[in-house]
C-alpha cells in the first residue's frame, strides 16, 4: 500500500535568529521565527509524513506550547518522526519539497539538505528531491518577509 501525504508551511523572517533550513545552517542576516528551530522545510517534510499516515499534524505531535521542543533542532523532530513512520510500518518512496524565498540563494545548500533528510529518514538520496524558487518581488515571499516550503511525500508500508 502506498500513501501519499502534503504540506505546506510558513515563518516570518527576523532579526536575530539563525537561518536554518533543511538542518543547514545558512549564512544571512535574518532567520526564521518560531518555538523551535523554524526550520520551514523540516517542517513541511515532517507534516507532509504524519499525514500520509492520517496522523494528524506537526502540531498535533510536537506542540509549540511545549517547552521540550522550545529551540529544538528540526533535525531532531525529523528523527522523532522517522521513528514513528518505521513503528506504524512505513518507508519513503520519495519525497519532493520546495522552498520559496527571495534571498539567500539556496543552491550551494541543497545537496547538504538533500543528504540530512536521507540520512535521517534511512533513504538514498535519490529519493529526496528540493528545489527553489524567488518570489519575484512578490508578496511576502518577494518582500524577504518570509519563508514558505512545501512538501508532497509517497509512503510504501512494509509487508
Amino acid at each position: 500500500m502506498m500513501r501519499i501525504g502534503q504540506s505546506i508551511d510558513i515563518h516570518q523572517l527576523v532579526e536575530g535568529r539563525k537561518l536554518i533550513l533543511g538542518g543547514v545552517e545558512i549564512p544571512y542576516t535574518l532567520g526564521l521565527k518560531g518555538h523551535s528551530d523554524a526550520d520551514v522545510l523540516l517542517h513541511a517534510i515532517i507534516e507532509s509524513i504524519i499525514g500520509a499516515m492520517g496522523l494528524g499534524d506537526i502540531g498535533k505531535h510536537f506542540p509549540d506550547t511545549d517547552p521540550q521542543y522550545k529551540g529544538i533542532s528540526s533535525m531532531i523532530l525529523l528523527e522523532h518522526t522517522y521513528q514513528l513512520m518505521k513503528q506504524e510500518g512505513y518507508t519513503i518512496g520519495n519525497i519532493d519539497s520546495i522552498i520559496m524565498c527571495e534571498e539567500p540563494k539556496m543552491a550551494p545548500h541543497i545537496m547538504k539538505m538533500r543528504e540530512n533528510v536521507a540520512r535521517v529518514l534511512h533513504c538514498d538520496i535519490t529519493q529526496v528531491n528540493i528545489k527553489a524558487t524567488r518570489g519575484e518581488k512578490l508578496g511576502f515571499v518577494g518582500r524577504k518577509e518570509g519563508i514558505v516550503s512545501q512538501s508532497v511525500v509517497l509512503l510504501n508500508k512494509e509487508g
